[in-house]
């Protein structure tokens, strides 16, 4: 599948606006979700223009012969867990980032999640934007945009459906980071009980990156 992002980015942001309005009751009024969304568009425009940039300056290098792009660029990503009362979701977090210092990464990554209950069996995949901060030693914040595909399968009461739907998140993250491994918890501040994979807004991750 190809993406044109075009047309896709703008529609993206039209369906997570009205997400917003429809179903977080987090936000009272529709100024503040589109303001918002004023704001995510800011985030991943300058996003874009940044993985642009590291893009055009790696071909660059390559045709001066240095390897200086790539020397600040590391791959990995995380594994993510989350328990509930009969729930289960485990997550494959492949990513990338470039260190632009010794105090700040942005990066990319796919999610590929599996996740059950006692009526539900579901398989999510999709992406995500990463920005990581290191104000000290040890110490890392994330915030961390995701968008994912849910296919969910429901079968109770001898009653069956499916459906299929795109679940925006927003992660807030606090861990140790130990150079290579990063440990430490996450928070969905847009989490939603009925269609969030995860059984909680409060889940661990791992993070690690070579």
């Amino acid at each position: 599948m190809q993406w044109n992002f075009t047309t896709e980015i703008p529609l993206f942001f039209t369906n997570f606006g009205l997400y917003l309005k429809k179903s977080c009751g987090f936000f009272r009024n529709d100024f503040i979700a589109e303001t918002l969304v004023r704001y995510m568009k800011k985030i991943l425009f300058i996003g874009i223009l940044m993985l642009t940039s590291f893009s055009i300056n790696a071909q660059v290098k390559a045709k001066k012969g240095s390897n200086h792009f790539w020397e600040n660029v590391r791959f990995g990503g995380g594994l993510g867990l989350s328990i509930g009362d009969g729930f289960f979701s485990g997550s494959l977090l492949p990513s990338a980032i470039y260190d632009v210092n010794n105090f700040y990464s942005v990066g990319v990554g796919l999610n590929f999640t599996y996740a059950s209950s006692n009526n539900f069996d579901t398989f999510v995949y999709g992406g995500s934007v990463i920005n990581i901060f290191r104000p000290t030693q040890g110490l890392q914040l994330s915030a961390e945009f995701e968008e994912l595909r849910v296919d969910r399968a429901y079968n109770a009461n001898g009653i069956s459906y499916q459906e299929d739907y795109w679940y925006p998140a927003l992660f807030l993250g606090l861990g140790y980071d130990t150079g290579n491994v990063t440990v430490g918890v996450r928070y969905d501040v847009l989490y939603d009980e009925e269609k969030s994979i995860y059984g909680t807004p409060l889940m661990p991750f791992v993070r690690v990156y070579f």
